[in-house]
């Protein structure tokens, strides 16, 4: 079954990317084709990137980033649950990226973007250029949700109309690309 890694993209205090992202685990342990992990960027707490050699060399000398190199490199693939911050995606996320290389490699992403009344959609969309340079592919579906903040009480996301079809579409493009982008990985 293929390991489904949802990475919680936020974590400043107060934030509702959690209770979305539980969410998002909840409808993909559901869908039946995921073995689902949380992986909440929060927990982690990576220091600003810090690694002296290129992360395509996979050199690392820091524990820190051993670990969270074995934590990506055993996901199969990913839905990360990212808020937009000024029109862009949180530093948080872009320092997990750059951490590593080939453990994002030939994996596919699927986007669960919220904000305000563009739905975090900027930043979705300035994230995919990243994504494509640790050569994830990013499918094109994808699950946006405005006024989030007013879908979360109480510590619990409500998904209003239309999310649940947009999450759908995207975890059934995930467990799609997952098995031939396995192979392209073991062809490697």
């Amino acid at each position: 079954m293929t390991t489904l890694q949802i990475i919680v993209a936020s974590t400043r205090p107060g934030r509702i990317g959690r209770p979305i992202a539980d969410w998002v685990a909840e409808r993909a342990g559901a869908h039946g084709a995921f073995d689902v992990e949380l992986v909440d960027l929060a927990e982690w707490n990576l220091p600003m990137m810090d690694e002296p050699a290129h992360p395509r060399l996979r050199r690392y000398t820091h524990q820190h980033t051993k670990d969270w190199s074995a934590r990506i490199d055993s996901g199969d693939a990913y839905a990360f649950v990212l808020p937009e911050y000024n029109y862009g995606y949180t530093a948080p996320l872009k320092n997990a990226l750059d951490y590593l290389y080939g453990e994002w490699s030939d994996k596919p992403v699927g986007l669960v973007s919220y904000g305000g009344i563009a739905a975090g959609t900027r930043a979705a969309q300035l994230l995919r250029p990243v994504l494509a340079s640790v050569q994830l592919v990013c499918v094109p579906e994808m699950c946006s949700i405005p006024w989030a903040g007013k879908a979360v009480a109480d510590g619990v996301f409500t998904a209003p109309e239309g999310a649940e079809h947009s999450l759908s579409a995207l975890l059934d493009s995930l467990a799609s690309w997952a098995p031939t982008l396995a192979a392209r990985r073991a062809a490697r």
